[in-house]
């Protein structure tokens, strides 16, 4: 295979791609370098969805035919013109120096390294216990159907209409979805937490027989889905919106509109080969998620007339 490499140069600062035709989907024949064009033509609808965040890297350098590897320290790896940020990290007891991606050459070296799924915290910087969004995170089993994973988004549905709380869905660009709420910055991610907690269980009552809260493995049924609310807790992440991810087809996580979340809908209707299609035509759907933010006081009360 030849080891195609291009050096760009980007308000003066140089970015050196690597290897791009190196196959990532050997099944599709879809290369790096396709990656990286992706996020080159993506840059202005997914970076406000990762500025300013810390970005946990999931690397597949080898494409997706193995599971790649986690990566949260940037160490020698960034460039002094791309932007990092220390975190103190108690489990390890040191400080971990994060990447940020704030413009587009930065977006393309993180993919050059084989980041091929974009993982930021919920939060900014500069608020890092101020989550700009809660997220559930609809995660289903092998066994579970993606019509069930759609009963459970609507579910959701019906719950934020109740309480006059807006939210926003995407596919995960895997077997799940993702449901956004803005929060703006007006709570504490133990605030926001408790109030998703409460959006699982209601769900959970409904759906009793094909959800779980339940977050050990070992106490689950195979057949159930997580209501995951954990995920809004510091430092937890989930891929961005518009972000590719190292599944069969290239798939994509993809804001929807509502009305778009009904049986028939499928994951890999949404991929790497026609995101910015979908883009030209409805927008950036996932706006609201910067937003103006809920009122959470207001929707408890809602919630329990």
């Amino acid at each position: 295979m030849k080891n195609e490499s291009k050096t760009r140069s980007m308000k003066k600062q140089q970015l050196h791609l690597t290897s791009l035709d190196k196959v990532y989907w050997p099944e599709e024949g879809i290369t790096k370098g396709d990656l990286i064009a992706y996020y080159k033509t993506m840059a202005p609808f997914i970076l406000p969805y990762l500025k300013n965040r810390p970005l946990s890297l999931k690397r597949n350098p080898n494409g997706i035919i193995d599971e790649g590897f986690y990566q949260k320290d940037a160490g020698e790896l960034a460039p002094d013109w791309i932007k990092t940020e220390a975190v103190y990290a108690e489990s390890s007891d040191k400080m971990v120096h994060y990447l940020v991606c704030n413009n587009a050459k930065s977006l393309l070296f993180i993919a050059n390294l084989g980041c091929i799924e974009m993982n930021p915290w919920n939060s900014v910087i500069a608020r890092a216990d101020h989550p700009d969004y809660l997220v559930i995170d609809i995660d289903p089993s092998e066994k579970n159907t993606f019509e069930e994973v759609i009963d459970v988004a609507l579910v959701i549905k019906t719950i934020l209409d109740k309480a006059n709380v807006e939210g926003c869905c995407k596919t995960s660009g895997a077997s799940g979805m993702h449901v956004y709420i803005p929060c703006n910055k007006k709570y504490r991610y133990e605030e926001v937490r408790a109030f998703a907690k409460t959006i699982a269980t209601l769900v959970h009552e409904q759906l009793p027989r094909i959800t779980t809260v339940e977050r050990s493995l070992a106490k689950r049924e195979k057949s159930e889905i997580y209501i995951d609310y954990l995920q809004n807790s510091i430092g937890q992440t989930l891929a961005c919106a518009y972000s590719v991810r190292p599944k069969s087809l290239a798939t994509v996580s993809a804001p929807l509109e509502w009305k778009e979340v009904k049986y028939g809908l499928r994951p890999e209707q949404f991929t790497l080969k026609n995101m910015d299609e979908r883009v030209k035509r409805k927008g950036d759907l996932f706006t609201p998620v910067l937003g103006k933010g809920m009122n959470m006081k207001a929707a408890l009360k809602l919630l329990n007339t």
